[in-house]
C-alpha cells in the first residue's frame, strides 16, 4: 500500500465527523466553488465578530471586528480557516472576498501540494495577509484531518511544554477596568493595553486588586525614547514580563537604543509581519509576537518562530480578536513559544467554532486532527 492510500484509509473513520458543515449559525453565505472534477473547493462568507467590551488601544476603539470565515474541501472532508480584519491591518470584508474570489484552487488535485499552493495564493497580489491566513489555515486543517493527526504532533512538539494565555484588559475608566480585573480570575497573567496618558494609573488599579504577572502593550504608544525607558524603570518593579511595541514601529533606532538600557524583555508586534521582519527585529527587539494573521497563517508563522528560536530570540504566540478556529490554529505554535496571547475568542460574545480551551489559565490541546476546531 502506498504512503496516499495509507493515509487516506487510516482516516476512513474520521470522515464522517469531517463532512461538510454548513456555515449558516455564522451569517449570510457568501460562497465560490469548485462545482466540477476533484480539485479544491473553496467557499467563504462574511461575519461580525461583536466584542463583549469595547476594545480600546492608545490610538482607536471598535465594538467589533469584521471576519471571514472559510472551508475547502476535498474528498469529502473539509478543513476550515478565517480571517480576521482589525482596522490596522488594512484589509475589509470587501478586500478579503475579492481576493478569495481571485483564487483558483480548483486546480490542485493534491491537497498534500501545500507549498505549491500556498505559494500560488501568496502569488495572486500583494499584501493580503489577512485572506491567505484563511486558506492556509483552512489547508492545514484540511491536511491534518487527512492524515488524522494535530499540527503541533506533525511538527514534533509536546502538548505539555504550553505556556498560560494572558488575558487583556483594554484602555478604559477606572470603574471599567476593576470589573475587567475580575473577570482575569480564571487567568494566570495579565496583558495590560498602554499608551496614553493614564497607564500608571491602570497598573496602579490592577495592583489594587491583584499581584497576578502583568504583560504590557504599548501598542506604539510611546513616542520617545526616553518617555519609554522612564516606563519600563517604573514598571520592573511591578511584577510585569515584558514590553510589548513601545515605540511606533518606523523608530527602530531608539528602540534598539532602549533595548540596551531596559530591564524588561521588548517584544516586536506592529513592527513584524512576515518571515524577513524577523531578522531586521533581531537585535532591536529580545522578541517577537507572530500573529497568524499578519504572517498569512500557519506555514510562515512556523518559520518564523524557527527562526527567531535561531536567532536566540523569544517567541510569543498573539492574535487578534477572532473565532475558535484561528486560535486553534495558532495555538498549534504555543508548545514552542516562551508566552502566548491566545484570548481574542474569550473577547467575543458569538464565537460559532469550538476549539482550544484554557485549563487552568494554561493552553490544553486536543488530540483532535488538523487544527481541533469544530463549527457549532
Amino acid at each position: 500500500m502506498d504512503r496516499r492510500k495509507f493515509i487516506q484509509s487510516s482516516v476512513l473513520g474520521m470522515i464522517a465527523a469531517s463532512l461538510p458543515i454548513s456555515f449558516s449559525s455564522c451569517g449570510s453565505a457568501t460562497k465560490k466553488s469548485a462545482t466540477a472534477g476533484t480539485g479544491l473547493k473553496l467557499s467563504f462568507e462574511p461575519y461580525d465578530l461583536k466584542l463583549r467590551h469595547a476594545f480600546n488601544l492608545a490610538k482607536s476603539s471598535r465594538t467589533h471586528t469584521p471576519d471571514v470565515l472559510i472551508q475547502i474541501e476535498h474528498d469529502g472532508i473539509i478543513g476550515y480557516g478565517e480571517a480576521s480584519m482589525p482596522p490596522y491591518l488594512g484589509e475589509t470584508t470587501e478586500s478579503v472576498c475579492k481576493f478569495l474570489n481571485r483564487l483558483d484552487l480548483a486546480q490542485f488535485n493534491d491537497p498534500f501540494r501545500l507549498d505549491e499552493i500556498l505559494e500560488y495564493v501568496d502569488s495572486v497580489a500583494p499584501n493580503n495577509r489577512a485572506a491567505k491566513a484563511s486558506v492556509d489555515i483552512a489547508l492545514h486543517d484540511l491536511l491534518g484531518k487527512r492524515m488524522g493527526q494535530p499540527w503541533y504532533k506533525i511538527w514534533g512538539y509536546t502538548p505539555e511544554n504550553t505556556p498560560s494565555t494572558s488575558f487583556t484588559i483594554g484602555i478604559d475608566t477606572a470603574e471599567v477596568v476593576k470589573k475587567k480585573v475580575e473577570e482575569t480570575a480564571p487567568y494566570n497573567v495579565i496583558k495590560v493595553k498602554m499608551g496614553l496618558d493614564n497607564d500608571k494609573e491602570l497598573v496602579e488599579i490592577i495592583r489594587s486588586q491583584t499581584d497576578k504577572p502583568i504583560c504590557i502593550d504599548a501598542n506604539q504608544g510611546w513616542s520617545s525614547k526616553e518617555k519609554a525607558l522612564e516606563m519600563i524603570e517604573w514598571l520592573y518593579d511591578k511584577n510585569c514580563l515584558f514590553v510589548e511595541q513601545p515605540m511606533p514601529k518606523e523608530m527602530i533606532d531608539e528602540t534598539a537604543w532602549l533595548r540596551e538600557r531596559s530591564k524588561l524583555p521588548l517584544v516586536a508586534d506592529e513592527f513584524l509581519q512576515r518571515l524577513p521582519d524577523v531578522r531586521r527585529a533581531y537585535q532591536a527587539y529580545d522578541a517577537i509576537n507572530i500573529k497568524l494573521m499578519k504572517s498569512t497563517g500557519m506555514r510562515e508563522a512556523h518559520e518564523m518562530a524557527t527562526l527567531a528560536r535561531g536567532l536566540g530570540m523569544k517567541v510569543m504566540v498573539g492574535c487578534m480578536t477572532e473565532t475558535s478556529c484561528a486560535i486553534s490554529a495558532a495555538a498549534q505554535l504555543a508548545p514552542i513559544s516562551d508566552w502566548a496571547d491566545l484570548d481574542g475568542n474569550l473577547l467575543i460574545a458569538n464565537d460559532c467554532f469550538d476549539g482550544m480551551k484554557i485549563v487552568k489559565g494554561k493552553i490544553t490541546l486536543s488530540d483532535k486532527p488538523g487544527i481541533g476546531a469544530t463549527p457549532l
